[in-house]
């Protein structure tokens, strides 16, 4: 039973392994592009509207309102990368409930890579509110001293933003395989739809604390509000 796509080494040559990993990974993106083209290319502003433009605005439109909850601010300038990780995060969870499939975010690499994307986008976006100057000073209050604690958060939360979404897809998949190994088939239904519940639910979290650390970057009043709203979501 494999309960990493790391596992599962598709084609080796040499050096190089193509993991199961790599090969979700960009099926999910070129689904995720395919379907956004498939959408947005006969939007309309009739009444009458596809299904899937329905489901888009609906989509867009509780991103939107999340971002302007944690943010106070428009949500047009977070939107693009916020919600890019929540739809990739909560496609690559939901499609566990195919046979066969391995979802990426059950890969420790997969998970680090999204937690870094993170980290560089909090400086990205912190730089581009206040400043260069600006940005390097919140390191610098109140105190110089307290610099080396802040970057040590900074890389401790980055840490804890990839295990806390690698831990729970593992954890999914080796209850849901034990489940099928020990237990009639009826149980194994019931974890799995469980753990797209999960899924969801961690998708939505990576993506709350995301925005998060950039507001707190972004926007110096709102960041005792934003600390607040991390240790409320973390718990």
């Amino acid at each position: 039973m494999r309960l990493s796509p790391d596992e599962w080494i598709l084609w080796s040559w040499r050096w190089f392994d193509l993991s199961a990993t790599i090969v979700f990974t960009w099926l999910i993106m070129l689904g995720l592009v395919a379907l956004a083209f498939l959408v947005t290319r006969n939007l309309s502003i009739d009444e009458k509207i596809s299904p899937l433009q329905n489901f888009l605005e609906v989509l867009v439109s509780g991103l939107v309102d999340q971002i302007k909850d944690v943010s106070h601010d428009e949500a047009a300038r977070y939107l693009p990368f916020i919600g890019t990780l929540f739809i990739f995060i909560a496609t690559a969870n939901l499609l566990s409930i195919i046979p066969g499939y391995l979802a990426p975010t059950g890969s420790l690499s997969t998970t680090t890579a999204l937690a870094l994307s993170v980290f560089v986008a909090v400086p990205v976006f912190g730089v581009a509110s206040r400043g260069v100057g600006g940005y390097i000073m919140q390191y610098l209050r109140p105190t110089p001293f307290m610099a080396p604690f802040t970057i040590i958060s900074e890389f401790s939360r980055t840490i804890a933003l990839a295990i806390r979404l690698y831990g729970n897809a593992m954890s999914g998949a080796l209850i849901v395989g034990i489940l099928i190994s020990i237990t009639p088939f009826f149980f194994p239904i019931v974890m799995q739809l469980l753990g797209l519940l999960t899924g969801l639910i961690q998708a939505y979290i990576f993506a709350v604390l995301a925005m998060v650390y950039i507001v707190s970057a972004a926007q110096a009043d709102l960041s005792k509000n934003s600390k607040a709203r991390t240790s409320k979501v973390e718990g």
